[in-house]
């Protein structure tokens, strides 16, 4: 009796839509779907009002019946500017796979004809967001071609760090102080904690080097600190309002200005008042978050954004995301989920590592939290380099998110920082002001300049490569932790430590922290794609612990050892092994082993 009154507040229509899809009809009518629906998007059927449109990503079974690889050659499915890149790390004969190919015209036809909205194509999922109420997801579960339908996320962004100061100069205009010397400005400050005035001294600006920046638009590309980019932009989409140009349809001048600050951080060039650190690169715009506060910003456009640049050949990605829950809690990504694993974009972000991009996203606007990390989604990709903010004296920002992932084992976050406090950047209202910001927002550009950076001195470096490089020579290398990563970036040491070669056997770098008490990282580079087993063992070279087998293409990794036992007990303190075993994809099998020291 005390269950009534509860059940009458539920629409009746709703509960036996939502009850349909996990059972069969007493008359026959419904059947069991054929297709997977997780557990988010059966929440949303169940709670939001009748008729609401959910938003979810449809997997096919297959890429149809014309998806034969050998149907296509590989410059048919992406451009030779990304096949070179791909060369990079991908074996010779494997440059493209089942994932480029194009998801079928039927299948998506078939989907379209329930009435659901159909947002993007998604090739590397092999599927399709869309809109669809809980009785058109119903309808398509039932499709044959239907594998399974996902949750995709939806939040509001967070503007309550982030606010343009309109600014005059506020020191003397700094003279070069020699022929080739650049004129940095306001620049100057933030550019010089970062070491990036050494590197141009070369000659190096990252020319030839593309690089994608993703944001809310991009209002005011007429401003003079882009006169030298916009020859060097190769290519512009709006994955909100699905057209070419990113400039937004809205009138209101706050639409599109975010992404003119942090396009202006990166690679702004008006010596005397703004330079960005890879001023020389080239560019592709997406456009993929809607400006309204009331208008949500969903995974999916970022997902397709990263997919159509990494076709085009992009390098580098920027993107500064600072999202916060939008739909009910049940159905939206909390700090749970920060796993590396479950969000739509990160899953896409570790897709593009793979083909060979340097993802760099900001790590969020969200603070310190005692009790969990406050990360946003895709800055929990393992592979992801995930930038903090430091002010001037390069102490971290308050508002700067912080880490562990809720990963197994938990992966240190941020991984590196960059300067992001009263950053001087471009104005959007007109052509020739500038002001000043703070935000992860602007250390994710700067980050990603200086692999744009790394990238122009060594070409052929991959993802993985760059990445090391960044953390191997930040501030904090030897005692990264979760609130400050490997710390500050340094882009000359970054490009001279490259010029040490990836050796050609497995190295493990030093444990760190080494002694510890609680948890301890093990870092390795392997010479090639390999089946890596981590395994630990005391003095007695009894086993304690080991980490399951698991495949890697990228040449550097890491685990994480919480001294506990396989039986997830403590071990006692003392001295303890890690065994790292690698067999490679040419049959050569390597070992290498690094003592540690418990001490409780």
């Amino acid at each position: 009796m005390l269950l009534l009154p509860r059940l009458r507040k539920i629409s009746e229509m709703k509960r036996i839509v939502f009850l349909s899809v996990f059972t069969i009809s007493i008359a026959g009518v419904s059947a069991y779907p054929q297709a997977r629906i997780d557990s988010r998007v059966s929440a949303a059927m169940f709670q939001q009002p009748l008729g609401t449109q959910i938003l979810c990503l449809v997997t096919f079974t297959d890429k149809g019946p014309n998806g034969l690889l050998k149907s296509f050659g590989p410059s048919q499915l992406v451009t030779p500017r990304a096949l070179a890149r791909r060369a990079h790390v991908l074996p010779p004969g494997n440059l493209v796979d089942d994932s480029d190919l194009p998801v079928d015209d039927s299948y998506v036809n078939e989907v379209a004809a329930t009435g659901a909205i159909v947002r993007h194509r998604l090739k590397w999922f092999n599927g399709v967001s869309v809109l669809a109420t809980a009785a058109q997801i119903e309808q398509i579960g039932a499709l044959p071609h239907v594998a399974a339908i996902e949750f995709v996320g939806r939040f509001k962004k967070d503007v309550t760090v982030e606010r343009f100061a309109p600014a005059a100069r506020i020191r003397p205009m700094q003279k070069p102080g020699s022929a080739t010397a650049i004129d940095y400005g306001e620049s100057e400050v933030a550019l010089d904690q970062i070491d990036v005035p050494a590197v141009h001294e070369t000659g190096n600006f990252a020319q030839g080097v593309v690089i994608g920046v993703f944001d809310n638009g991009f209002r005011r590309l007429s401003h003079t600190v882009f006169d030298s980019l916009r020859p060097r932009i190769l290519a512009t989409h709006d994955f909100v309002d699905h057209k070419t140009s990113v400039v937004p349809n809205d009138p209101d001048p706050g639409f599109g200005a975010h992404g003119v600050y942090t396009l202006s951080t990166i690679g702004g060039y008006k010596p005397g008042s703004l330079v960005g650190p890879a001023f020389g690169a080239s560019f592709i715009l997406a456009r993929t978050e809607n400006d309204s506060s009331e208008t949500p910003v969903e995974e999916d456009n970022w997902a397709a954004a990263i997919q159509w640049a990494e076709s085009l050949g992009v390098q580098v990605t920027s993107t500064s995301l600072g999202y916060l829950e939008f739909d009910a809690p049940s159905t939206s990504l909390t700090w749970q989920d920060m796993d590396g694993k479950t969000a739509l974009i990160t899953r896409a972000a570790e897709m593009a590592v793979r083909k060979g991009v340097v993802v760099v996203n900001s790590a969020g606007n969200n603070r310190f939290n005692a009790d969990h990390n406050t990360l946003n989604a895709p800055a929990d990709g393992d592979s992801v380099i995930a930038a903090g903010s430091v002010n001037s004296s390069g102490n971290r920002s308050g508002f700067s998110s912080v880490g562990p992932t809720t990963s197994d084992p938990p992966t240190i976050k941020p991984d590196v920082m960059a300067p992001g406090e009263s950053v001087w950047i471009a104005s959007a209202e007109d052509d020739t002001s500038y002001g000043r910001n703070q935000g992860t927002s602007f250390s994710c550009p700067f980050t990603a300049g200086v692999a744009a950076l790394i990238l122009h001195a060594h070409p052929d470096a991959t993802p993985a490569e760059v990445m090391l490089r960044l953390k191997a020579t930040a501030s904090n290398f030897y005692a990264p932790n979760n609130l400050m990563g490997w710390g500050i970036i340094d882009a000359a040491a970054a490009i001279a430590y490259s010029n040490q070669p990836i050796p050609a056997y497995l190295e493990l770098l030093p444990s760190y922290p080494n002694p510890f008490n609680s948890i301890t990282t093990l870092e390795y580079q392997l010479p090639e794609p390999s089946r890596v087993t981590v395994r630990v063992y005391d003095v007695l070279g009894r086993l304690v612990r080991s980490f399951a087998p698991f495949d890697q293409s990228q040449s550097f990794g890491k685990v994480t050892w919480d001294g506990t036992d396989g039986r997830g007990a403590s071990v006692a303190s003392g001295v303890y092994y890690f065994r790292v075993d690698a067999v490679g994809v040419s049959g050569q099998a390597r070992r290498r082993v690094e003592g540690v020291v418990l001490v409780k």
